[in-house]
């Protein structure tokens, strides 16, 4: 991943390079000027060498300052836009319609799309700065050779030393930075969790439990963090020292070589100069290593996204012909043998006495599980459901889930999400059929109603409202929708009931939609044309809900209540 970052940025990454380069060797010339002006116009009394000596000196720090401003565009830009295509590429994995098969977290999994994504994209940064450095210590070294032979070996000989000290603890500070991030990870990937989850803590008392684990969670992200900040800094504080140590070496060198008379007085401000400046490329040589580490652990968990394989496969059969649903002998979570059929313009209700039955079948019928993940068959209109086309299959069943999220914008945006070219009747016809022109209608902007980030700005019940107006709207051939009514009034649920027995399966419908109304609730399944009961993962019993709240007294207790 980071070659793949150099490569694709090389052509504002060379030029970049190039004018640091540039600026390194002007900031080595500065202290070379210093003491030629000394030595030939300050010590002669030449006054016409000294003004154009500070006139070329003025020069080099234009050009000094133009190279640096430039450069450091050019990289800062690459930067920005590495990391912006990161972010974008791991989003576009992670909201891949195949989804993404990785143990992160949603939390972990938008620290890596944003913090490491800005991370590795420093790799950008650092490598025109570690040629840099190194031009600069060559230069000054090479400045330094032609003075006193001895002065420059001290620097050609004591760098590479300092260098190779320092790549010995990389392995430790990149260890460190890993572990760092991943607890990091860990604790805004249960923060976020929390967050979302903050309504039901409360409504269980389980605040105080939550709390506690993200109090240990983030203590160890807090441990982390100490530990590669004590790395880090002990080995820039050594490093550091160490070059300018070698630094103060050599000016004091040179000062008993100017005592002697072996250089001059201006050879000798031009090595004090070198000596004081060959401590800031020195200084960045040393910070490297935690730079690379940074980067490189990014990088490691970027490409755990990037290259993770996709849940489901591709598929390759077209749109079925027909609307019906069928699974015979299916095992997944809690559902042992499951066989169903819903036919083809067939309302069919699913009553499960158990929850965790209903959870697996809608996320069995959302296509998001992996076809290895369950045994049996699932069916659409013939076809295997892990057989079809990706975006056929998503267009063929559309599954509803009982959590549903909103987007940003408006209550018409969110409505017309699935089908943007959508008529303004059939909006209206959505609309009605899941009471939530109610919604539209009680305020003065109406569809225009704006929506914050996971509708929190509506209620609970008019954001079920809106969310099952966006899933009718999208007019699938085989539509399951999980408990679409939790959150609204008994009067409320009745008209939902039958709007969507009206829309989807009324005499004026040309089209045989097929429905499956995975709920509980008596008005919803009074409307089914028939009814299944999931008990212990199989179907236990099955006919209309009169029938069964005559003859079942087990689905009295739980749907007459």
């Amino acid at each position: 991943m980071l070659r793949r970052t150099l490569g694709r940025h090389r052509g504002k990454l060379a030029a970049g390079t190039a004018l640091l380069v540039v600026h390194q060797l002007a900031e080595t010339a500065v202290p070379i000027a210093i003491g030629v002006i000394v030595g030939r116009a300050i010590t002669t009394g030449a006054t016409d060498a000294l003004l154009w000596s500070v006139a070329g000196l003025g020069a080099l720090f234009l050009v000094l300052t133009a190279a640096w401003r430039t450069g450091a565009r050019l990289i800062v830009a690459a930067m920005q836009s590495e990391a912006h295509l990161l972010r974008v590429e791991v989003a576009g994995r992670i909201l891949h319609p195949r989804g993404v098969r990785t143990d992160l977290r949603s939390g972990e999994l938008l620290t890596v799309a944003t913090s490491d994504a800005e991370r590795e994209a420093w790799i950008l940064d650092v490598l025109p700065r570690i040629i840099a450095a190194l031009t600069g210590v060559v230069a000054s070294a090479v400045t330094l050779l032609l003075i006193d032979v001895p002065l420059g070996l001290a620097v050609l000989l004591g760098t590479p030393v300092i260098l190779g000290l320092m790549q010995l603890v990389a392995p430790l500070i990149t260890r460190r930075a890993t572990a760092q991030q991943e607890a990091t990870a860990r604790a805004s990937g249960m923060a976020t969790d929390l967050v979302a989850g903050l309504r039901p803590l409360r409504g269980l008392g389980a605040e105080r439990e939550a709390a506690r684990r993200y109090r240990e969670v983030s203590g160890r992200a807090l441990d982390a963090t100490l530990r590669a900040a004590r790395t880090t800094g002990a080995f820039l504080g050594v490093s550091v020292t160490v070059s300018a140590l070698l630094a103060v070496g050599v000016a004091g060198f040179a000062g008993a070589l100017a005592l002697d008379g072996r250089i001059t007085v201006g050879e000798l401000i031009t090595v004090v100069g070198l000596s004081q400046f060959v401590i800031e490329p020195l200084g960045m040589l040393a910070r490297v290593p935690g730079f690379v580490a940074n980067a490189r652990a990014s990088a490691d968990r970027l490409a755990l996204v990037l290259d993770a394989e996709p849940l489901v496969p591709a598929g390759s059969h077209p749109l079925p012909a027909t609307a019906d649903l069928e699974l015979v002998d299916v095992s997944y979570r809690s559902l042992r043998g499951l066989s169903l059929r819903a036919e083809p313009g067939e309302l069919l209700g699913v009553l499960a006495h158990g929850p965790q039955d209903a959870e697996a079948l809608a996320q069995l019928l959302s296509g998001h599980v992996p076809p290895e993940d369950y045994r049996g068959t699932v069916t659409v209109g013939g076809a295997g459901l892990a057989e079809l086309d990706l975006a056929a299959a998503r267009r063929a069943l559309l599954v509803e889930p009982h959590h549903t999220d909103l987007f940003a914008g408006t209550v018409g945006s969110n409505v017309a999400a699935g089908r943007p070219d959508a008529e303004p009747e059939a909006v209206r016809r959505v609309l009605e059929a899941s009471a939530a022109a109610d919604v539209v209608g009680a305020h003065p902007h109406g569809l225009d109603l704006a929506v914050t980030d996971r509708g929190a700005s509506l209620s609970g019940g008019q954001r079920q409202r809106v969310a099952l107006a966006r899933a009718l709207l999208a007019q699938a051939p085989v539509l399951v929708l999980h408990d679409p009514t939790t959150a609204v009034d008994a009067v409320t649920e009745h008209a939902i009931a039958e709007g969507i027995s009206r829309l989807r399966h009324g005499a004026d419908e040309p089209r045989a939609h097929t429905t499956v109304l995975i709920t509980s609730s008596p008005a919803l399944l009074s409307v089914a044309d028939r009814v299944l009961v999931l008990e212990d993962g199989r179907v236990a019993g099955q006919g209309t809900h009169g029938e069964l709240a005559a003859a079942d007294e087990n689905y009295r207790k739980v749907v007459l209540r």
